[in-house]
């Protein structure tokens, strides 16, 4: 029972840390909840979206991450960049 409420914590807090970097709740919830430590620690040093480079679908608007090959809403194949791919910190490897 101690290790059930260990666990529900960190997926608790795990989940909400995903999500105010603008991943799943879900996702990082289910990590966090099941290797409790690590999956915390992984949420925490993952990335935050709000920081990741975006541009907009030429076929129906939507703001899209760069690295995006499809737009979600119209599902139109997205190129990427090429002001983009002359910044090494935008290159794909």
């Amino acid at each position: 029972m101690v290790y059930l409420t260990i666990a529900l914590s960190f997926a608790l807090a795990g989940g909400i840390i995903g999500h105010l970097k603008g991943s799943s709740f879900w996702i990082w919830f289910i990590i966090s909840g099941l290797v409790p430590f690590i999956g915390l620690l992984t949420a925490v040093v993952y990335r935050w979206e709000s920081e990741e480079p975006d541009g907009e679908c030429p076929t129906c608007g939507r703001r899209v991450k760069l690295h995006d090959a499809l737009c979600t809403r119209c599902g139109a194949e997205l190129e990427f960049p090429a002001e983009a791919s002359l910044d090494p910190r935008y290159t794909r490897a």
